[in-house]
């Protein structure tokens, strides 16, 4: 490109100029030299845009118009594109509340998810392909109708609480459930799960439990009913309530629609939780996770039972296993009680016996002996003094000693014999105590 020489001189100062009285000269100019300036800048290339198409402002921005719309179009491609629908662009701006302002802006594959900077990115998107000067200066003379549309639709969808009411009512984000035919064909769990994934937009508390897969856990599956049966939604309809009109002179009637859309709201919010608990009780009743989980339940409930009668049967079979054999045991204490009691009793009828017979060993020796007189017939105070000493021994010893006694005198005959062998156990028991000295004369 050329350059150009351009002369700029330094302003002379005006005649009669003079500084002010606080004025103080800092530095000096510096020389002056010689640049070469090249044209540069949008509004230069504009210009030889111009020059080189041979075009005019109008025709020029016309077309950098159209330009900057296909831009624009190429960059959303991928993104924010769908094909318009023929009907939806003749649809009357008056009726926006039938119309869906998510396809109008061409997100119908994002709605509720869709974010605020793609809300944005699409209205422009739609602005530059339908708005009426666009049109116009295309030779269009269409109504503005669907323009109106666009910017209803964005006013809507940027707005909060707005765009919260109309998600609500949003049919077309909804999933139907899945019929006992197409479970049988496609995965049970696969069907199921956009149905709670787009029922969950509505829910308080995010985020929302899965429905899992077959191999989920038992916690996970009793988390996820337990969320559902229990479900707090924001879900309202505002959005299908009848206008209330501005006339400030019908104030009766205004108040007669709001009582009336109040209990419209409340109805459809009734029903709404009604069809949501009946879609739950449809997916508990076809869940094979549950009816898994109750067979294991029932199953480990029966094993306890069984521990627990097999418990109960084996304490009854050892209560009575030891009851028998206390009653053996006792039976055989008792027999040999009585064993024991018959030879006790046969030992002391024997003792007793060898007892009696002792005694007439006795009492025979002192007969035998001449009731202890060497010689002449015992007079019967003598027999009576002899057997009552007899009667005292016999009285003072024991059935052993008793015994050991007749042991001695057996077979005596000899008076000095049978008395010898009485003074000797007198003399014994005198020692032991049993007897005082004197008291058997008879014999000692």
């Amino acid at each position: 490109m050329a350059s150009a020489q351009i002369s700029l001189p330094l302003p002379v100062l005006p005649d009669g100029w003079s500084a002010e009285k606080d004025f103080k000269a800092l530095g000096t100019l510096s020389p002056t030299n010689q640049r070469n300036i090249e044209p540069v800048g949008p509004h230069f290339l504009a210009h030889a845009r111009r020059k080189r198409h041979h075009r005019t402002f109008s025709e020029d921005e016309r077309i950098q118009a159209q330009e900057n719309v296909k831009t624009v179009e190429d960059e959303d491609a991928g993104e924010i594109s769908e094909p318009e629908d023929p009907l939806m662009l003749q649809r009357d701006a008056k009726d926006w509340k039938g119309q869906d302002h998510y396809a109008v802006l061409g997100l119908s594959k994002f709605r509720y998810r869709a974010t605020e900077d793609q809300i944005k990115r699409a209205h422009r998107k739609k602005v530059l392909r339908h708005h009426p000067d666009k049109k116009a200066a295309a030779g269009n003379n269409e109504e503005d109708s669907f323009f109106k549309c666009i910017q209803k639709a964005t006013e809507i969808l940027l707005d909060p609480v707005k765009r919260r009411q109309f998600d609500s009512v949003d049919e077309h984000a909804d999933v139907e459930p899945p019929t006992k035919k197409q479970v049988q064909k496609s995965g049970y769990y696969k069907l199921w799960n956009p149905v709670f994934v787009a029922e969950g937009r509505f829910s308080k508390t995010q985020p929302v439990p899965k429905l899992g897969g077959e191999d989920a856990k038992k916690e996970d599956v009793e988390e996820f009913y337990n969320f559902w049966y229990n479900f707090d939604s924001w879900r309202t309809f505002e959005y299908q309530d009848e206008d209330v009109p501005d006339d400030n002179e019908n104030r009766a009637q205004q108040r007669h629609i709001e009582r009336k859309n109040n209990n419209a709201r409340k109805k459809k919010k009734t029903e709404d939780t009604t069809r949501l608990r009946q879609l739950v009780d449809d997916c508990l009743a076809g869940d094979d996770r549950i009816k898994k989980f109750r067979k294991e339940a029932s199953a480990q409930k029966n094993a306890k039972k069984f521990e627990k009668e097999a418990a109960e049967k084996k304490a009854k079979e050892d209560a009575a296993t030891a009851k028998a054999e206390a009653e053996r045991l006792k039976k055989e204490k008792e027999e040999a009680e009585k064993v024991e009691k018959a030879e006790g009793k046969k030992t002391k009828e024997a003792a007793k016996n060898a007892a009696k017979k002792n005694k007439r060993v006795l009492k025979s020796s002192v007969k035998d002996g001449n009731y202890l007189l060497d010689g002449g017939e015992p007079s019967p105070a003598q027999i009576d003094s002899v057997l009552n000493d007899v009667d005292l021994v016999m009285s003072k010893v024991d059935n052993e000693e008793l015994a050991a006694l007749a042991g001695k005198l057996n077979g005596l005959k000899i008076a000095g014999d049978v008395k010898a062998v009485w003074g000797s156990e007198v003399k014994r028991l005198v020692e032991a105590g049993k007897l005082k000295d004197g008291e058997a004369k008879t014999m000692t």
